[in-house]
């Protein structure tokens, strides 16, 4: 397999950076769901002893590479904390990288450590641009890619040498084979009738073809029985299989002369009468068997068009959340929904070492909502506003968590940290 070389590479690889306790200082609810305050290099290699092969859902949204000052991890890497960083670990050659190389730097430690935290059916899912892919494939392996899906994210676009760019890419890999991608609800939030069990179109139960008729499918043909009296708050009309006095006999309507049939059979229909088949009323006065169609699973498809997942939708949330503008470019909920659809179970561990405004960690709460799953988040985020807004916004949506801060090294020099306090050292040995 093709490697890829930066100036810096061999140096980044041999450091190791040291153990670091997790110093918990407050907890909002009763939950293990973490917010880490602090380098996600420190704190990604802290979260090893216990979560190493665990984590089933990685997503990070890391800095693009583009020049862009307006960043802690700093993508044109002038930020003080990066430039000692190089410093220590590349040496004095470090003086004389480009941005690129810097910016490799940074990111190749922290995705070897994501490999190691990932589980063997996991998966990460990677917002970049163009500049990541050749070390992904060496770090995951070339053969662990499953795809790259085109996100468009700014409908108007933005100039790019006289182009504008419409799109941007999130790169998907598998920790190995055992990955196993769910199926998607790609009818979700397409609905306009609901009931008690949720949203639903409407889809004729006759077939329609006539092939298909009393003569070679006598199974499937049969009366059912409608209140015509009664409907519900769709329109929709109670049916049954036995008659009923003054309910009205239906059977299948003829087509060219022909008796046509159900598209279920008497047993099927039993089971699902009055929940997922009812009785339209026609213009005509008469009724329509109809089926209560769900939904629609299928695989997650490798371009995302829909208006919910731009950016334009995430800032409007958090804005909405805050009641200002208080975040740059925060990431859809919706396309983290996506992705947490894709690759979780309700049991799953989730992690964002770039946790930003928390959109990772407000979608696993939604969808625990939504279906009554376990799952739990990590989040990891340098700024300082990873307790006014990170945390902030979980407090404001009801969600539950212990705060963070990087503790003392495991290691003073060669001996353990005196100043560790017993229990903790267990937890680590």
């Amino acid at each position: 397999m093709p490697t890829f070389n930066f100036l810096g590479k061999d140096k980044v690889i041999a450091h190791k950076p040291p153990f670091h306790f997790l110093d918990k200082k407050y907890s909002v609810g009763n939950s293990e769901n973490m917010i880490i305050h602090g380098d996600n290099l420190i704190a990604l290699k802290s979260l090893l002893p216990k979560f190493e092969g665990r984590i089933k859902c990685i997503y990070i949204d890391p800095p693009y590479n583009t020049g862009n000052e307006n960043w802690a991890y700093n993508d044109n890497v002038n930020d003080p904390r990066l430039q000692k960083w190089i410093g220590e670990i590349v040496g004095r050659e470090g003086e004389d990288l480009s941005r690129h190389d810097k910016w490799l730097c940074m990111m190749y430690p922290r995705l070897r450590l994501l490999q190691r935290l990932l589980a063997d059916d996991g998966a990460i899912f990677i917002s970049i641009d163009d500049n990541l892919k050749l070390i992904c494939d060496e770090i995951f392996g070339e053969n662990n890619f499953v795809s790259q899906i085109t996100l468009v994210a700014n409908w108007s676009g933005r100039d790019y040498g006289g182009i504008a760019r419409m799109h941007e890419y999130i790169l998907v890999y598998r920790k190995s084979a055992a990955l196993k991608l769910n199926l998607i609800n790609d009818a979700e939030g397409k609905f306009k009738l609901f009931d008690n069990i949720g949203g639903f179109e409407l889809r004729e139960l006759r077939n329609r073809n006539v092939r298909f008729n009393d003569g070679n499918r006598p199974n499937l043909y049969y009366p059912f029985y409608v209140d015509t009296e009664n409907a519900d708050e769709n329109g929709l009309h109670k049916i049954s299989l036995e008659p009923r006095a003054n309910w009205l006999e239906l059977y299948p309507l003829e087509s060219q002369g022909i008796k046509t049939v159900w598209r279920w059979g008497k047993e099927k229909s039993a089971a699902n009468l009055n929940a997922n088949i009812m009785a339209k009323p026609m213009k005509n006065g008469r009724f329509m068997i109809v089926e209560k169609y769900r939904e629609e699973r299928k695989m997650a498809r490798s371009v995302w068009l829909e208006k919910e997942f731009r950016n334009e939708s995430g800032t409007l949330l958090v804005k909405k959340i805050f009641g200002a503008k208080v975040f740059d470019y925060p990431k859809s909920l919706d396309t983290l929904l996506r992705i947490l659809e894709m690759a979780t179970d309700k049991n799953s561990i989730v992690l964002d070492s770039f946790a930003g405004s928390g959109t990772t960690a407000h979608a696993v709460i939604n969808l625990n909502k939504a279906d009554g799953g376990s799952r739990r988040f990590i989040l990891i985020e340098l700024n300082d506003y990873a307790e006014t807004i990170t945390a902030e916004r979980m407090r404001r949506i009801g969600g539950e968590f212990n705060f963070y801060e990087l503790g003392e090294s495991l290691f003073d020099g060669d001996f353990v940290n005196p100043k560790i306090p017993i229990g903790q050292l267990r937890e680590y040995i």
